[in-house]
């Protein structure tokens, strides 16, 4: 028989019960819609931490403090003596590698214009800073060497600082701040970074120089951590190397260990997210092929049904003339047939779903071509492996026993 001749009678005979076939096509589409929608929003999920690890700035490398060990008890990190201004110019002469770098101390206070008040992050940075972050200033003109130099009161603000002490949508450049009773001159505003990794608004925070933070405001004489650049993304890992030998050198030196540092780069927290997001990716879209498993074994009960109740017919077939391999492809066509067709209806209503999740819930979604392929193919195997045996055993009935049943 043709095959052309095999599937119009494959179709044919699914048409004969519409509703039944509907039924046994659920579980595929089901199943294929749920491995579609559950790999769009893994894969919307990485790119979104990926989007929001790229928005810490380029080639960004962070050291903090690290731990020590004392009288037998390991302290926790960030316990160990501080990191310095001295360290970070250290970094910048010694480490070939390393673009910028800059001293960070950070404080959570009010900040207050008139009758305005709201409370934010207060960061003191060199003016480097907003070149390791890769943050455009939207208004205005960056903090300068002379700012650092003369601990002068001038900041840059963020736009959720900005909407909230501004509410009239006024230039705010040249406007006075009060941060703990200190008057600050904005001198620039930073164009809007969104959340980062962590879901922290980055919009959400005044930066001024590190001298003027750390003495005037905060009263200290340490850096909370530092943050550097490489020069290249190629150096990223040389950078890095040359910090922790500029590091280590210096509190040997002084009497440390060399080890009370933690130094973390923009491909550790990528690496990281990106196990943690594929793992989870990988565990919805196995709880998601269970359902094509029970949608196959759905095909697989109505094609022993459907031997079943044609055995007449096929035995009435091969009388004529028809072989066993003819009757076995026609009845792996037909469950091919439901599994191709609920596969595409699969793949129609899981990017459905997926867009709609996306509009509704405000979810990252990414429906890309490799799980289209993925549902699509797991559908086509369905089909096969379940059809698979029913066809057999139809193929292998004889003749004179299948015109006898009744």
């Amino acid at each position: 028989m043709r095959l052309r001749s095999i599937l119009m009678i494959a179709v044919r005979s699914l048409n004969r019960n519409k509703m039944r076939s509907f039924l046994t096509m659920l579980g595929v589409i089901i199943g294929v819609a749920a491995v579609i929608t559950m790999l769009a929003v893994g894969q919307g999920a990485r790119d979104m931490i990926k989007s929001q690890i790229a928005a810490l700035g380029t080639n960004v490398i962070l050291i903090f403090p690290g731990s020590f060990t004392q009288g037998g008890v390991r302290m926790e990190a960030g316990s160990a003596s501080q990191l310095t201004e001295d360290d970070a110019d250290a970094i910048k002469k010694q480490c070939a590698a390393v673009q910028f770098v800059t001293p960070i101390v950070r404080t959570t206070t009010q900040v207050k214009v008139s009758n305005q008040n709201w409370r934010t992050s207060i960061y003191g940075v060199y003016p480097e800073y907003v070149d390791i972050r890769d943050w455009p200033i939207k208004e205005g003109i960056n903090l300068t060497d002379a700012d650092q130099r003369g601990a002068t009161k001038v900041c840059l603000v963020g736009m959720t600082v900005v909407k909230n002490l501004f509410p009239d949508n006024q230039s705010v450049v040249g406007q006075t701040v009060r941060i703990k009773n200190l008057p600050f001159k904005i001198v620039g505003v930073l164009s809007e970074k969104g959340q980062n990794a962590m879901g922290q608004d980055q919009d959400d925070q005044v930066i001024a120089p590190f001298s003027t933070v750390q003495k005037k405001l905060m009263g200290i004489t340490f850096a909370n951590s530092l943050t550097a650049s490489a020069a290249s993304e190629q150096l990223i890992d040389e950078a890095r190397q040359e910090i922790n030998q500029t590091l280590t050198d210096r509190r040997r030196g002084s009497g440390g260990d060399g080890t009370s540092f933690t130094i973390r780069t923009q491909t550790d927290l990528g690496n990281a997210a990106d196990q943690t997001s594929r793992t989870l990716s990988i565990l919805l879209a196995s709880i998601a092929c269970v359902s094509l498993v029970v949608g196959g074994i759905g095909i697989m009960n109505i094609m022993l049904v459907s031997v079943t109740e044609r055995t007449r017919e096929i035995g009435l077939r091969m009388a004529v003339g028809a072989r066993g391999s003819d009757v076995l492809l026609q009845f792996l066509v037909e469950a091919l047939v439901m599994s191709f067709t609920g596969g595409l209806l699969g793949i129609a209503a899981g990017t459905g779903v997926s867009n709609l999740m996306s509009k509704v819930q405000g979810w990252a979604v990414t429906v890309s071509p490799l799980s289209v392929i993925l549902g699509f193919g797991f559908s086509a195997a369905i089909g096969i492996f379940f059809g698979w045996y029913p066809a057999r055993k139809a193929a292998a009935l004889k003749p004179i026993d299948a015109l006898r049943y009744e």
